[in-house]
């Protein structure tokens, strides 16, 4: 069975159904809470070289921890959609990236749909945070607004997927519940 089968007898070249923004939205609080775990890291890492050293690495700032933690991340992101296409959550979700034509993401479409995400799920209310210099609770709020109202603009978007989706041409899709192993078409090389 192929990305592209959305149901069991239905032609191959049939669109796989897009999942439901409740569906995406759940992914995304549920891949929020692996990315907490997975942000510890550079802290754990932090706290073990001051406990050994007793001084304060400049690499502990909170720039170099946001920045290493957007790393850690885009290696996560990047690895495993373009590998097998879902994260961990996306797995959970029965959700997986596909390019619009059904293939396999390469790393480098995976890496524009990760700095893609990035801009367009964070950029807009941390610059308008920042230039306003807002505090950190309003800063807070503003990206907990936009999230609602970039999720919500899906809605409009053909097919309802994400407008950065649509920028990196992919689309998320749903995976057949029955589905065991699903295979996803090659790369074009």
């Amino acid at each position: 069975m192929s990305v592209g089968q959305s149901e069991p007898g239905a032609p191959d070249d049939a669109p796989a159904a897009t999942p439901s923004l409740a569906r995406r939205m759940a992914c995304f609080v549920y891949e929020a809470m692996l990315l907490f775990g997975l942000a510890l890291v550079p802290g754990v890492l932090g706290a073990i070289f001051f406990a050994q050293t007793g001084q304060q690495h400049p690499l502990q700032s909170d720039t170099a921890l946001r920045a290493y933690a957007l790393v850690l991340y885009g290696v996560y992101f990047v690895w495993l959609w373009s590998r097998r296409g879902q994260t961990l959550a996306m797995q959970t979700w029965r959700i997986r990236v596909v390019t619009a034509a059904g293939a396999a993401l390469s790393q480098g479409r995976a890496l524009a749909r990760y700095l893609a995400c990035c801009a367009a799920w964070f950029g807009p209310p941390t610059l308008v945070a920042s230039a306003l210099q807002w505090p950190a609770a309003a800063s807070l709020a503003a990206v907990a607004v936009w999230i609602v109202a970039y999720a919500l603009l899906a809605l409009l978007a053909p097919e309802r997927q994400f407008w950065h989706d649509r920028l990196c041409r992919t689309r998320l899709v749903r995976v057949a519940d029955g589905a065991r192993a699903i295979r996803v078409r090659p790369r074009p090389r």
